[in-house]
Order: C-alpha cells, then sequence, then structure tokens
C-alpha cells in the first residue's frame, strides 16, 4: 500500500516539521504502508530524507496559506495519482499512540476528522458558511449534520483529488466574486462531505493540547501560541472581546433558519 502525506510549513510553521515526522515514523502505519511525504514549504533545507519530496512554496500568511492549499495539492497531481491514498495533516499536529488499518477508508473513499470543539452539539452551532452566495453554503433543515476539522483529511487517491478540484474551483468562484468563507477552507471542504459518505475519525485523531475530551489520543494538536505568541494573530481575551464572541455566534446561529 503507498500513502503519500501531504504537509504545509512555511515560515514559522516550519519549527514544527521536524516533531511531525518523528513521530509519524514512529507510529503511522507502521509496517502497513509504503508513506512518502510531500512537503509545500519556502525552508528549501527543512529535510533531505529519501521520502521526504520538497516542494517550494511561498509565504503568503493567514489566511492565504490555508485557503489556497488545495492549489498546492494539484500542482502535484500527476505525482500522487500513483499512490493508494493521499491524507493531508495539518503542521502543528503530532501522533502520540499507534496508528494502524482503522485509519484506511477501505469502504469509503474519503476520510475526514469530526471537529472536537463542536462534539455532540446541536447542528445549529456548527460554524457552516451562512452566506447563501458562497458556494460553501449549506442549507438548513436538512439531516444528519457532521462538522469536520480542516487539519487532517484524505483518502483513496482518485476521490481525494476530485475533493481537490472541488474545493479548488469554488474557493476561486467566490474569490472572484469578492467572497471569503467563514472559515476558509474547512467550509469549503464541510460542503463538499456534506451528504457524502466518508471515514469519519473521532477527535482522538484531533486532540487538542490542554484539553480534556473522552477520547483516547491519537493525534494531539499542539497549541501553537504556547510555542510562539505570533500564531495568536491578534486574538484578544478580553471580557468585552468574549461578549462580541458569544452575541456574534449566537446571531449567526439563530439566522441560519432565517
Amino acid at each position: 500500500m503507498r500513502i503519500a502525506v501531504l504537509y504545509i510549513c512555511t515560515g514559522n510553521y516550519n519549527q514544527f516539521f521536524a516533531d511531525f515526522y518523528k513521530s509519524a515514523k514512529k507510529y503511522f502505519l507502521n509496517g502497513i504502508a509504503d508513506i512518502e511525504y510531500f512537503v509545500f514549504t519556502d525552508k528549501e533545507q527543512l529535510c533531505s530524507n529519501s521520502d521526504t519530496h520538497i516542494i517550494k512554496k511561498e509565504y503568503k500568511g493567514f489566511p492565504l496559506d490555508s485557503l489556497l492549499r488545495f492549489d498546492d495539492f494539484l500542482s502535484i497531481k500527476e505525482q500522487l495519482i500513483g499512490f493508494d491514498y493521499t491524507f493531508f495533516f495539518n503542521a502543528n499536529m503530532k501522533f502520540v499512540a499507534p496508528i494502524g488499518l482503522e485509519f484506511i477508508p477501505i469502504k469509503e473513499k474519503l476520510s475526514a476528522v469530526i471537529h472536537p470543539g463542536y462534539l455532540n452539539k446541536p447542528a445549529f452551532l456548527y460554524p457552516y458558511e451562512r452566506n447563501k452566495k458562497s458556494t460553501a453554503y449549506i442549507k438548513p433543515y436538512e439531516k444528519d449534520y457532521h462538522y469536520f476539522m480542516g487539519c487532517l483529511n484524505g483518502g483513496k487517491t482518485e476521490d481525494y483529488i476530485k475533493l481537490v478540484e472541488a474545493c479548488r474551483e469554488n474557493i476561486h468562484i467566490d474569490m472572484g466574486n469578492d467572497i471569503m468563507a467563514r472559515f476558509h477552507d474547512e467550509s469549503h471542504l464541510n460542503k463538499y462531505l456534506r451528504g457524502k459518505i466518508c471515514l469519519m475519525y473521532p477527535p482522538s485523531y484531533a486532540y487538542p493540547e490542554g484539553k480534556r475530551i473522552p477520547f483516547d489520543k491519537k493525534i494531539i494538536i499542539i497549541d501553537k501560541v504556547k510555542i510562539d505568541k505570533c500564531f495568536n494573530k491578534g486574538r484578544s481575551k478580553s471580557i468585552i472581546r468574549i461578549i462580541k464572541k458569544t452575541i456574534s455566534y449566537l446571531y449567526k446561529s439563530i439566522s441560519w433558519y432565517l
């Protein structure tokens, strides 16, 4: 079984690759698959391992480095076609326990991880795109809603490329109409997966560092701000800021049904 791992790190995110790679070699599909890493980075000397391909990527900052990731993936489409499965992992993820065949969507074609922040919450609280003019818009009053975190997704390569192509096209349509989806590429991922059968990873595979949730840790999401304050992106924890954010959140939740 051949697997391609997609990984993006530019600027300050380059510091996470060493631990990600080391933990993957220790825990990820050991003895099960031949894995190659495709790393999009602005640091060409990041890694010289034979199983790692460095693809030069210009640092564009937030949110473009995230929003335009599907463009990056399509730039190596021909290389990916030779792999059975392709998976994307966020830069600040780290494997902390063995992961085996249960990770592979054998019956399903695609896979994605359930967002730990919205676990067991009603669908109207999910931060779906509410703008009807956006290609990422998701309708209310339907059934079987699931909110996926954009940090981990993949599947059978042929089917994952279809996902990448569709999300890339929709993002550029929105950009042409001066529209930015609420949660960027994550919003478009959720739109594409809406109604599709996929292997849903539990939050064990996106366990927030420092949090306590009722799942065993398989992959943790490293708290970036603890490592480098640059990742705070200007977020304020003042009481006024929290109140404003809560009011906005509730308004957007209720307005979904209007």
